[in-house]
């Protein structure tokens, strides 16, 4: 079964679905169930035109589904409807979905996790992780966000800033480990940019680059996370990153700065520097500065202490640090690699095993576990 297919063609058949009639979450509904008879059927006897059949099957399971509750004359009306077997229009609605997702009647937070999950592919665990809230919390917010759009009439898309959210959102789940993912965000912000002339969505599209470019190098062969300081530059993606920082300038000489402008501008300091140790930490303090009074967002401060440390000193990073709530994801992680740069050992490798309990992944905790036994086989 190819899972890969599925996905990319789930956008194209829920945007067929809600184009003829069919509400946002009875669409999704019905598509999930198509894609779980893919999954039982294709394996067998996969069909010779799998968009055609899913539409096809998901528009039986919305009319079962509508019939169940409506008068026998509608029903017999939404069945005149339904599309007939074979080919269908290879047509891309995914980026229509991400704005028809983005509804005046949702709130931008419940927007973005319907979004999520309902277009861009991501299960509900992945969406509270993103957000930092438990997963309970995220699927009553989804839960009242469907019932909000049950029948509203998608005739006014959603606003570009939420579309942007989730296009990042999306990125950042497929960069921390399903590539697919990551470039498909990036295919569709590409979309995006050549359609709307906007600083944010270039730098947006500039980030994704920039930050993609590296995917080859943050793992090691076996799995293990590799960290920026230690990956072999000569492997990044160097046209990435020209057409990254390009696009980035562009966007920067209109003088109308913005979250992900700002984080693009980070992320290419990084890439400019031949070796780690020629970073300039200080420029990068200088936008984090920015970014922190664009967003005031306590990861941003957290990642801007890391900074501060590299720039100043790890003691001037963990007064940064003091400031910041120790709930902070990944929080103990970074009090960790600052006590070790500072010289204290012993607590380092305490912190590391600590912020290795509370990894949000796998390979993160098995990463902040081997940096405490290597500081502990030291002492």
């Amino acid at each position: 079964m190819n899972e890969a297919l599925l996905r990319s063609l789930t956008p194209s058949v829920l945007g067929i679905l809600v184009r003829r009639g069919a509400d946002f979450a009875a669409a999704e509904d019905a598509v999930q169930e198509a894609l779980i008879e893919a999954v039982r059927v294709w394996p067998d006897e996969r069909p010779r035109d799998p968009k055609g059949w899913l539409v096809t099957v998901a528009w039986r399971r919305f009319l079962d589904a509508t019939r169940a509750e409506t008068a026998r004359r509608r029903r017999e009306d939404l069945a005149d409807e339904e599309p007939a077997p074979g080919p269908v229009p290879a047509v891309d609605d995914t980026l229509q979905l991400y704005f028809l997702g983005a509804h005046p009647s949702l709130t931008p937070s419940s927007a973005v996790a319907l979004t999520l999950r309902a277009v861009g592919g991501l299960t509900t665990r992945q969406i509270a992780r993103a957000y930092l809230v438990p997963e309970a919390t995220m699927a009553q917010r989804i839960s009242r966000a469907k019932r909000t759009v049950s029948g509203v009439a998608f005739d006014q898309p959603g606003d570009v800033a939420t579309v942007l959210r989730v296009l990042y959102l999306v990125f950042n789940e497929g960069y921390s480990g399903d590539v697919d993912l990551a470039a498909e965000a990036i295919r569709i912000t590409r979309q995006l940019a050549a359609a709307i002339d906007h600083p944010e969505v270039a730098g947006l599209l500039a980030l994704m680059l920039l930050h993609h470019a590296r995917r080859a190098t943050r793992t090691a062969p076996d799995g293990s996370l590799v960290p920026l300081a230690e990956q072999d530059r000569s492997r990044w993606d160097t046209g990435a990153i020209t057409e990254g920082v390009g696009i980035l300038q562009a966007a920067l000489a209109r003088d109308r700065l913005g979250e992900f402008q700002a984080q693009a501008a980070i992320a290419a300091l990084h890439a400019d520097a031949p070796t780690a140790g020629e970073t300039d930490w200080v420029q990068i303090v200088e936008w984090y500065d920015e970014l922190t009074g664009l967003t005031d967002s306590p990861v941003v401060r957290l990642n801007r202490a890391v900074a501060v440390g590299e720039a100043d000193g790890p003691r001037a990073g963990l007064r940064e640090l003091a400031a910041l709530s120790d709930t902070l994801p990944r929080h103990t992680a970074v009090a960790a690699y600052l006590h070790e740069r500072d010289g204290d050992l012993p607590k380092a490798a305490r912190l590391y095993a600590e912020a290795a309990h509370k990894a949000p992944t796998l390979a993160e905790r098995d990463h902040l576990t081997r940096q405490a036994a290597r500081l502990n086989a030291g002492l």
